[in-house]
């Protein structure tokens, strides 16, 4: 009745048999819970005709309601992509069909954003969400409400049957009335974090949403508002309707249409991905730039012949020759640096120092100009010895 189990696999790679060209992208396939791979190949074909790559997925129905279950085929579908953008790195376009992004879909966008909880974040991942340029819903993305899981699991293209049995019906509002009574809190909380997932995606690149008016599952009303709340976001948005064409049947009844919208959306994501990776490129270069002109400031400064520095040393106020030599050789082998200023009582400094701060001559002060001085005056220290005390002078002296 659900169709296929959780499956990942390779639709059509580079050097296929459908095409000869060389891989322009990868197109993430997220199917509907009921198909299966006869029914998938059709936009294998379409995607291979373009030079597009396709990355398939296959999730169970439960998957809905556990988003546990639907984290781990997430994270196959995350492990695949970094195993080939690996090898080369290219654009990628994720395309949901039906349940697909409930399913399966928004937790890959959770986990490429470091946002769930039940999985490490790794570096490796940035490299898929760089390369993620687009996306794709094909009767999609629907609201699973009591309702429509109800319908859902009643509908002839989900079960493959025109007429289902009474006995069938009956056990499908059984199963989830059974559900809302024991998850309907849980539900909730799923239902606005998978809604909340969607909208924050509006950046990764344009959006291709495909409906029917006449679609009972992904009801075009629910669809429109969902696309219209993107354009509100400020998302690149085109919305294509039919008006009779079945759940996930758009592309049987109108190919034409259906081939030249597809067209259009990666013809987008690859002027996306060119713009993202040069900007990435740019500012790799800048990072780059600065880190050198850094490291030649610090190289100027280190050996520039205009730069001072003055490297206090305890060696430097030995007094004898033998030990200067010694420093001034040490000095020379690192840096190439002028000898230290010193101050003198006669240049500018001075002047302001000893003329202007001191006064000259004040009631008989013997103040004279002071030569330069040496480093006992530096310090302190006198080379002559300390002359008798003699109190008349001292007095005279002190009257100021």
């Amino acid at each position: 009745m659900f169709g296929e189990r959780n499956r990942v696999y390779w639709g059509w790679k580079e050097g296929g048999e459908e095409t000869g060209k060389a891989v322009e992208g990868i197109v993430a396939v997220f199917a509907w819970m009921s198909s299966k791979d006869k029914n998938v190949v059709p936009y294998v074909k379409l995607y291979a005709s373009f030079g597009w790559s396709s990355l398939v997925c296959h999730s169970e129905f439960i998957n809905q309601f556990f988003p546990g279950k639907a984290a781990a085929v997430a994270l196959e579908v995350i492990n695949e992509l970094v195993k080939e953008l690996k090898t080369r790195p290219r654009p990628i376009v994720l395309a949901s069909f039906s349940g697909g992004p409930k399913a399966c879909m928004y937790k890959l966008l959770q986990i490429l954003e470091g946002k769930c909880e039940d999985q490490q974040y790794l570096d490796e991942y940035k490299l898929v969400r760089d390369c993620i340029c687009g996306q794709i819903y094909d009767s999609s993305p629907v609201d699973f409400t009591t309702e429509i899981g109800h319908r859902f699991a009643l509908n002839p293209a989900v079960i493959k049957m025109s007429n289902p049995p009474r006995l069938l019906s009956w056990m499908a509002k059984a199963f989830s009335s059974g559900l809302d009574a024991l998850f309907l809190d849980n539900f909730e909380a799923q239902r606005a974090d998978y809604w909340q997932t969607l909208y924050s995606s509006v950046n990764i690149g344009p959006f291709l949403i495909l409906c029917s008016e006449k679609d009972e599952l992904a009801p075009y009303q629910i669809v429109c508002n969902f696309a219209q709340r993107l354009q509100e976001l400020g998302g690149d948005v085109r919305l294509v309707k039919w008006a009779t064409s079945p759940h996930v049947g758009h592309y049987m009844l109108y190919p034409d249409e259906y081939k030249a919208a597809v067209t259009e959306l990666l013809s987008k994501a690859l002027t996306t991905y060119s713009r993202r990776m040069q900007d990435i490129s740019e500012s790799v270069c800048s990072l780059h730039n600065a880190a050198v002109s850094s490291n030649e400031s610090l190289r100027r400064v280190a050996v520039g012949p205009s730069d001072h520095f003055f490297l206090p040393s305890s060696s430097e106020y030995h007094e004898t020759k033998d030990s200067g030599a010694v420093q001034d050789q040490q000095k020379g082998n690192l840096f190439h640096l002028q000898d230290p200023p010193s101050l003198n009582a006669h240049g500018v400094l001075g002047k302001i120092l000893f003329d202007v701060c001191v006064p000259k001559n004040i009631e008989e002060w013997d103040i004279k100009n002071a030569g330069p001085l040496n480093i006992h005056q530096r310090f302190g220290f006198s080379s002559r010895r300390p002359s008798a005390f003699n109190p008349i002078k001292f007095i005279r002296r002190s009257k100021l």
